[in-house]
């Protein structure tokens, strides 16, 4: 199969929009996302599109993919929505790639949307709680805090981790966050913050929690002959994988097999190891899910993650830095575009516009998890050299 390139990449800002509708939101993210491509850009020549939501509060549940790429002028060009609860958007993208890759077509759009906050405060918790099983989680009572919560005691059970350690990964997001102007939560905290609030679900505070948020993403990704008419960077792998929806039917609670197996499948297609990475997105919807990411991406060693973070091998000067973007954490999480979201910060970054700007970094991954494991997927994106190579 021929490499697929995103020649351009937007967002929406995240946060809380009264007056703002999911379609207004994408048009936003897909001005900029054409804002961003280096030349003239036709939108004309987009084929086909694929964006992801979970349809939160059960607007426009029907026909919401048609309704904003209608919106922004897209007439006629077919448009599938993706639902993978919170990994809706990195399936999309994966789906975007995979067309271009087959020779289907020569450019796709991919992307996704989600407005979260008209919704009363029990009708969201009701429909983030669907991202798990239904049966035995959500109508027994469990909410999607509370699962991670459970992950959350499994971990600092089994390892040298403590409370504090989760409140690190709240202070180095929120930090990031506090530099980027799409920012939901665009401020610093301190650790005093971040391990004082209040209890959501113990061990988890309010501090390592995400927001609830709306917003939009979108990314132009394009065939070799198209990509050679624009600055682009490379898709260099993708994997994707799924796994059991309840967190009651896994053998380990202090791992996403799915994140795994997704990492190891994109690493492969990629031709790189972990070691190879400059720069991170990962899937921080709590402050658990990041130190369980670090390990099932092979960051570092099981139960290292704590360690990784306390040494700053993870901030935007260490080692591998790790959301730079401020994360689900800082940025938000509005459901459908965090996995675009996400696409939108190695495609800065390794175009050298991030507002958290690595120093020259050459290879990115992003990984996108839908509710607390059921499906995931890792992205590696490359930088190409003036001739269209590899860097």
């Amino acid at each position: 199969m021929r490499d697929a390139y995103v020649i351009g990449a937007g967002q929406s800002p995240y946060g809380s929009f009264p007056t703002e509708t999911y379609r207004s939101l994408f048009a936003t993210a897909f001005d900029r996302a054409l804002d961003s491509v280096s030349g003239s850009f036709d939108p004309d020549r987009i084929d086909e599109a694929f964006l992801g939501t979970l349809g939160v509060g059960g607007r426009q549940i029907g026909l919401s993919g048609p309704a904003v790429t209608e919106h922004v002028g897209l007439h006629s060009v077919p448009t599938t929505r993706v639902e993978n609860a919170c990994a809706a958007g990195g399936y999309a993208f994966r789906s975007a790639v995979t067309a271009v890759e087959s020779g289907r077509v020569d450019v796709a759009l991919a992307g996704g949307y989600e407005v979260m906050t008209d919704t009363s405060a029990d009708g969201t918790r009701w429909w983030l709680g669907v991202s798990g099983d239904t049966e035995y989680e959500r109508l027994s009572g469990t909410t999607f805090a509370g699962v991670y919560a459970q992950m959350a005691s499994a971990y600092l059970d089994s390892y040298d981790a403590t409370g504090e350690d989760l409140s690190r990964v709240a202070v180095k997001n929120h930090a990031n966050g506090a530099e980027n102007p799409d920012a939901h939560l665009g401020f610093a905290c301190s650790m005093d913050d971040a391990t004082t609030a209040p209890t959501v679900a113990e061990p988890l505070n309010r501090y390592h929690c995400c927001p609830i948020s709306d917003g939009a993403s979108a990314v132009l990704v394009v065939a070799p002959e198209v990509a050679a008419e624009f600055e682009s960077v490379r898709v260099a792998g993708l994997g994707a994988a799924s796994g059991r929806v309840g967190l009651f039917e896994r053998d380990t609670l202090t791992s996403v097999p799915a994140s795994v197996a997704a990492g190891e499948r994109a690493y492969d297609e990629a031709g790189v190891e972990p070691a190879d990475l400059d720069v991170a997105e990962v899937h921080d919807c709590f402050a658990i899910a990041e130190l369980l990411a670090y390990e099932d991406l092979g960051f570092c060693e099981r139960g290292g993650a704590p360690r990784l973070l306390r040494a700053g091998e993870t901030d935007p000067d260490g080692r591998l830095p790790v959301n730079t973007s401020g994360g689900l954490k800082s940025k938000g999480h509005p459901i459908g575009a965090t996995g675009g979201g996400q696409v939108v910060e190695l495609f800065e970054q390794l175009r050298g516009t991030a507002h958290v700007q690595v120093e020259e970094p050459e290879v990115g991954l992003a990984h996108n998890v839908g509710g607390s494991g059921g499906g995931a997927t890792v992205t590696i994106l490359e930088q190409v050299d003036e001739t269209g190579g590899e860097a």
